[in-house]
């Protein structure tokens, strides 16, 4: 393809960012070609920055992406010569995967060959202890135990060499089903085209090398209905794991509302009960419970004793750093990740790129809301003095006790009063950090509170009534962050947030990004002048990267 250069609209810069401009006529074209290999950073007004990192560039070479075919991207979209150090950076990224390489070994089910194409690679194997006590030389590399695959796999991502895996997938026990025209609460389901693009990019044709990796979705654009697709493409037993109880519910009810699936069919394995069936649907708590830090995870064994041919991960950013462990050693089955965001605050994205899977699709929030999927967002940040009287404490406290105090600002009531009665007919969430501070709003609003210790069964009542418009306002806490399903909540006001999590920050405003005709309203209510702001800026971050503004409004 032959651009002119005004029509380049991409500037390539040697540190591997790219710029590029929102309003030239090649905009999407040059997006949809970059963004194969290429993280988005952040995308406000005019310009999208992206970055070409070790992940994106595996990501792509994964997808069979190489480095000849980036280079040739890059050439016909930039406006200015490509820099030497960013073409060298790629070719020797990109030549990392496929260097080493994972094969089964005929008639021998129990070890696996890794077959290492550089020497010099294997001269770094050779000085890595912990490698090493589970590798077994051979001619041109090494053979390993198959409970070590993921083990092996982990450790060389750490060394900058992503293993090929080419072994096959495991098919498990089968589970045929079926998916509804009309689902039971009597809308029409259909399969939107850029979920089946996502289950598409997951399974492919179920050669080697397809049947696992991560999905990255909107929250509200249908991750659920995605892993159920995959299910249905796939007819097998499927442990799926999410976030919390209120989660599992929301699985159970999807699939029984969607699919032909009974309840008989499917299992709940919680802190509340311990069912197995054919698709299970467990939550990652209970997989980390364990009597004390010295003790074994007692209900690791869930994914040993069952012949699981699927893995579900929901929210898979979240996806709790012991249960890494546990899916090094079940390598061997299909598996997907669903998430909203990939990035993780312990930055651990290359241990959900080696265990659970690459990136495999992905598209930009902006993109779904323009296109009417989901909801137009309004996101305001209000700024508001601090208490008087708390100014002395304030400026004697820790770090992290004027990040409370400035969080806990009773001047943040007023506001709150006042927001609900702007939106007199909407569904709103006030979401918070401190239990002290919500008891005490939920106690003076005369408002039901949703906590980490709010009973299962009290959660499920109070969701069933906010969806049925018998109580149109929640005040709950960070359980609200993840896999809650409230499709009319349109208002979520933030009071108080973890320490600048951008994680977060997607989540919540996920929670009203069901499409509704009056738009959305997200409002993160900052103290002024303190220590809150500093944190309230690194949360936006996450949402003017994707594109969302922020007005900001300071109240009297």
């Amino acid at each position: 393809m032959e651009n002119q250069s005004y029509d380049r609209p991409l500037i390539i810069q040697s540190d591997k960012t790219l710029l590029l401009e929102v309003h030239s006529p090649s905009f999407n074209e040059a997006r949809n070609d970059i963004i194969a290999f290429a993280e988005l950073v952040k995308s406000p007004e005019h310009i999208h920055t992206f970055s070409v990192t070790p992940i994106s560039l595996w990501n792509a070479a994964s997808a069979g992406v190489d480095a000849q075919e980036i280079i040739r991207r890059l050439l016909v979209w930039s406006k200015y010569d490509l820099p030497e150090t960013v073409s060298f950076y790629i070719d020797d990224i990109i030549s990392r995967f496929g260097a080493i390489e994972l094969h089964p070994v005929e008639d021998d089910t129990d070890q696996f060959y890794l077959e290492v194409k550089d020497p010099k690679i294997t001269q770094e194997i050779l000085h890595r202890a912990p490698l090493m006590e589970m590798l077994t030389p051979r001619r041109d590399g090494y053979y390993l135990h198959a409970y070590d695959r993921g083990n092996v796999k982990l450790q060389l991502i750490k060394l900058g060499y992503p293993v090929d895996d080419r072994i096959p997938l495991h098919v498990g026990d089968p589970m045929p089903f079926s998916l509804r025209e009309t689902s039971v609460s009597g809308y029409p389901f259909v399969i939107r085209d850029y979920q089946k693009e996502a289950k598409d990019a997951v399974l492919g044709d179920l050669g080697p090398g397809t049947g696992y990796g991560t999905i990255v979705l909107p929250c509200g654009s249908g991750k659920t209905v995605v892993g159920i697709s995959v299910m249905q493409a796939l007819q097998t037993h499927t442990l799926i794991l999410t976030t919390n109880v209120a989660a599992v519910h929301q699985w159970i009810n999807e699939l029984i509302d969607k699919t032909s699936l009974t309840r008989d069919d499917i299992g709940e394995y919680s802190g509340d009960k311990k069912i197995i069936r054919p698709v299970t649907v467990c939550t990652y708590q209970i997989l980390t419970w364990r009597k004390d830090k010295n003790s074994d995870f007692l209900h690791f064994s869930i994914f040993k004793d069952y012949n699981w041919g699927l893995v579900l991960y929901d929210e898979v950013h979240t996806l709790p750093a012991p249960v890494f462990k546990v899916t090094a050693e079940i390598q061997s089955m299909y598996r997907v990740g669903l998430t909203a965001t990939l990035v993780r605050e312990d930055n651990r994205e290359d241990e959900v790129f080696s265990l659970v899977g690459p990136k495999r699709y992905d598209i930009p929030w902006r993109e779904l809301e323009q296109k009417g999927w989901i909801a137009e967002a309004h996101c305001y940040e209000i700024r508001i003095p601090l208490d008087e009287s708390l100014d002395l404490d304030y400026a004697i406290g820790s770090k992290r006790d004027k990040f409370r105090i400035s969080s806990e600002n009773p001047l943040k009531k007023p506001v709150i009063k006042q927001l609900m009665l702007n939106h007199p007919d909407d569904y709103i969430l006030i979401i918070g950090q401190y239990l002290t501070q919500l008891k005490e709003l939920a106690k003076e609003l005369d408002l039901p509170l949703i906590t980490g210790s709010t009973p299962n069964k009290r959660r499920d009542e109070l969701f069933t009534a906010f969806r049925d418009g018998k109580q149109k306002i929640l005040v709950v806490s960070k359980v609200a962050n993840f896999a809650i399903d409230l499709p009319d909540a349109s208002v979520a006001i933030q009071i108080s947030g973890t320490f600048g999590s951008r994680q977060e920050e997607a989540q919540r405003l996920g929670r009203i990004l069901r499409p509704k005709e009056q738009g959305s309203y997200f409002y993160s209510l900052v103290t002024r002048y303190t220590v809150e702001e500093e944190f309230a800026s690194n949360r936006q971050k996450f949402l003017t990267e994707q594109g969302y503004k922020y007005h900001i409004e300071i109240w009297d």
